[in-house]
Order: C-alpha cells, then sequence, then structure tokens
C-alpha cells in the first residue's frame, strides 16, 4: 500500500470518528482508563522505586546490618511464626562483634531501628508539641555508622550512654516545630514523662524528589536510656514469640573487604547462640545489596499487577471496539458494495477498518498518557510523593492501545473486506 493511499485511508478514519463524536468517545473510554492507570500508577511506582533506592544507598555499600529477622527471611519463604521463636539480639552480641570480628571497626546499636513495634512518642517544650515521631536507642557511633552530619550541636558521647544520660539529639521537623526562631541547644523537652536536654540536631537527609518519607521525624536517645524509660531490656530472649526492636549496625575497617567481615559476623554471632554446624542462622544479616535484591522483587511483582490490572480495563476497551466496528461495518455496507464496484480491493477495504480502530484507540492512549501523567504530576503537587515520567511508560501506552486496535479491529476489518459487492449493493 503506498503512502497516498494510506494517508487518504487515514484522513477517511479520522472523518468517520468526527462524524460519531459520542460513539468514538464511549468506545475508547476502556482504552483511555487503562493507559491512564498504566501511566500514572507507573509514574508514582517509578518515583517511590527511586526514592527508596537513594535512601537504601545511603545505607552505605559495606555497612552489615544484623537483626531477628527481616524483609530476607521472608522473601525467602520462611514462615513468621517460626522467625517470631527466634531468640532476640542483645547488645553483647554488638559487643562480642566489636571484640571477635577484626574486620569490623565501628559498631552500632540501634532499638526501635529493626524489625517489631516501634516507639512514637510526641516531644513538648511548653505548650508546643511537635507530630509522634520515631524515637531510637543508640550509641555514640550513630552519625558515623548512618553517615549523618549535624545541622547544629553535638551526638552523645559514650559516657552518656554508659551513665544514661537525659540527653536527646532531635530530626528537622521537631527542630523546627519546637523551635522555629531559637536556638534549641541546652533547651529542656518532654518526652512521654521524662526530661531532656537537647544536645543537637541531625542535618536534613537528602529528599529524592523533594518528598520527605518522615526521615527528619526522629528523636534519638542513648541505648541505655531508652531501656530505662520505656522498660526494654536488650536481653536475651528464646523461643517466646518476643520481638525485640533491635539492629545492629556494622562497619568493617577500611581496606577490608565486606564479605570478610560478613564472615566474621557470622561466626560471632552463630557462637553467641550457640549453633552448631548443620543447623541454620537464626538471625539476619543484611547488606545494601540483599535490601536492593529484596526490593527489586517487590518492585516488579508490583508493577506486574500493574499491568495485569490495566490489561483488564484494555481487554474491556478493546471489546467495545471490535463491538463499534462491527456495528459501523454494517451501518456501511452499502458504502463499503459502491467503493468495492469502483474498483477498490478487499486489501483496501481491511485497511480502511483496521486503520481505523488503530486511529480510534491511538487518540484513546494518547488521551491515556496525558491523564496519566496529570495524575502523577498532580499528586507530586498536592503531596510531594514523588513521581518519575519515563519515555518508555509513554511508549507501552501507545503501543499498547495500537495493539488493541489492531487485535479487536481485525475481524471486524476481515467481515468489511469479505463482503460481496453485489449483496452489499443491494443491503438496506
Amino acid at each position: 500500500m503506498h503512502r497516498g493511499l494510506f494517508g487518504e485511508i487515514v484522513t477517511m478514519a479520522l472523518d468517520t470518528l468526527r462524524l460519531n463524536k459520542l460513539r468514538s468517545a464511549l468506545t475508547v473510554l476502556g482504552v483511555v482508563i487503562g493507559i491512564t492507570a498504566i501511566v500514572g500508577m507507573t509514574s508514582l511506582v517509578r518515583g517511590f522505586d527511586q526514592m527508596l533506592r537513594d535512601s537504601i544507598r545511603t545505607l552505605g555499600p559495606t555497612t552489615i546490618f544484623v537483626a531477628q529477622f527481616s524483609g530476607i527471611s521472608l522473601a525467602s519463604g520462611r514462615e513468621l511464626t517460626d522467625l517470631l521463636k527466634r531468640p532476640t539480639l542483645t547488645v553483647g552480641d554488638a559487643q562480642a562483634i566489636q571484640d571477635l570480628a577484626p574486620s569490623i571497626g565501628m559498631i552500632d546499636i540501634m532499638l526501635g531501628g529493626g524489625p517489631g513495634p516501634q516507639i512514637n512518642e510526641r516531644l513538648f517544650y511548653g505548650d508546643i508539641r511537635t507530630p509522634t515521631l520515631q524515637v531510637l536507642g543508640t550509641t555514640h557511633n550513630f552519625p558515623e555508622v548512618q553517615s549523618n552530619e549535624m545541622a547544629v550541636g553535638r551526638f552523645f558521647t559514650a559516657s552518656e550512654v554508659q551513665h544514661r544520660r537525659p540527653v536527646i539529639v532531635i530530626g528537622q521537623e521537631p527542630a523546627e516545630a519546637l523551635f522555629p526562631n531559637t536556638d534549641p541547644i541546652g533547651k529542656l523537652v518532654r518526652l512521654g514523662p521524662e526530661r531532656y536536654t537537647i544536645i543537637g540536631v541531625l542535618a536534613p537527609r537528602p529528599s529524592p524528589g523533594g518528598f520527605n518519607a518522615g526521615q527528619d521525624r526522629i528523636a534519638i536517645i542513648p541505648q541505655t536510656t531508652y531501656q530505662k524509660q520505656f522498660g526494654i531490656r536488650a536481653a536475651r530472649v528464646r523461643n517466646t514469640g518476643t520481638i525485640r526492636n533491635i539492629l545492629i549496625a556494622a562497619v568493617p575497617r577500611e581496606g577490608v573487604t565486606r564479605d570478610q567481615a560478613l564472615l566474621e559476623v557470622e561466626e560471632v554471632m552463630r557462637i553467641r547462640h550457640g549453633l552448631r554446624l548443620d543447623e541454620e542462622n537464626d538471625f539476619d544479616l543484611a547488606t545494601q545489596d540483599a535490601i536492593l535484591e529484596i526490593w527489586d522483587q517487590v518492585s516488579q511483582a508490583t508493577f506486574l499487577g500493574l499491568v495485569v490490572i490495566s490489561s483488564i480495563a484494555l481487554m474491556v476497551g478493546g471489546i467495545g471496539v471490535m463491538a463499534i466496528m462491527m456495528i459501523s461495518v454494517t451501518e456501511r455496507t452499502r458504502e463499503i458494495g459502491v467503493r468495492k464496484a469502483l474498483g477498490a480491493r478487499r486489501q483496501e477495504i481491511l485497511w480502511q477498518f483496521l486503520i481505523e480502530a488503530v486511529v480510534l484507540t491511538s487518540i484513546g492512549g494518547i488521551l491515556g498518557i496525558v491523564l496519566g501523567s496529570a495524575v502523577g504530576i498532580g499528586v507530586h503537587f498536592a503531596s510531594g510523593f514523588p513521581v518519575s515520567l519515563p519515555w518508555w511508560s509513554f511508549a507501552i501506552g501507545i503501543g499498547f492501545s495500537a495493539s488493541v486496535g489492531v487485535f479487536f479491529g481485525m475481524v471486524p476489518a476481515v467481515k468489511a473486506s469479505r463482503l460481496d459487492p453485489i449483496e452489499a449493493l443491494r443491503y438496506e
């Protein structure tokens, strides 16, 4: 089919759609909904995916995390009831890793930073209070292990941890809420029934896409003070279904490979837990790569589910296209007979109706892309949620919509091309 004939067929298809605006709009509605879902949800999922990846990368490529259990065990198919029976971690575990693993240069223990129930409280300063904050109990190594910088003030010392001093370091959000125009250092605030002296404010953490996922809504106190105030003993509890929200972070010494450090940490923990050679680990070791691998599985499954759900809407839209095109073939039977009598070939009739279906669904695809992009951008401006609009999501939208036109438009087009010209001219 030469270019001139193709252009003429496209023009005829557009004229036909313009003469039947309402019918055409109803026909492509399913396609529009499906493509809107694909583009809109892809923009949000991709934006969140990028934000989470950037957050995971801030953990450090060599840092090793030890937890009672994590998403790694859940992703490998372990039963949650079995994971809950694992022994809890202790401050002694962290100290043993520091003393017995030569490859480890620095260690931190975070109470409230691992799996299990978190402590969420408000800070009070006079009549002012903050939103609910995540409260962590850590050692003096927290800023270096987590690569956190101080905006003002300092972090607490090893001596303050040892002596359970009532000192607190807060994130940017509580600092702005309680002290918008005042230096917070040295101020007394109330956390639950206890009073703490503010000694430092953490610098803002990176917010990919401008979206703050609560990483600055935090308050940190010495882990010994945390245990005292909240009645949490970081001691060993075995096989009772107890969860101690404890996370140990270990950073290898400079020049030591992560794999070597990982083996040493695993060996120390197995000895601490009294495991035999034939017994598997009753704790989890996680690294940046392992966490990213788990997230890859989750994000791929999410995207696949999104495509399946959107495909249902596209299939419904495609069935509508086929039904309307069948009606159109019936209504234009005499027109087809006249065209054939004037010398139009079967191939030209088939292309006319097939291109008409493709044009119809492609217009729906373009509308879906516009609406889907508007949804993503609207959510971003309303909530700050990160969005990503990759070019391939637009290509998928156009490709899917055109494919729907080809697949569901083929039957009506074939029917139109096979009409007998004499019978078509007699049709009333």
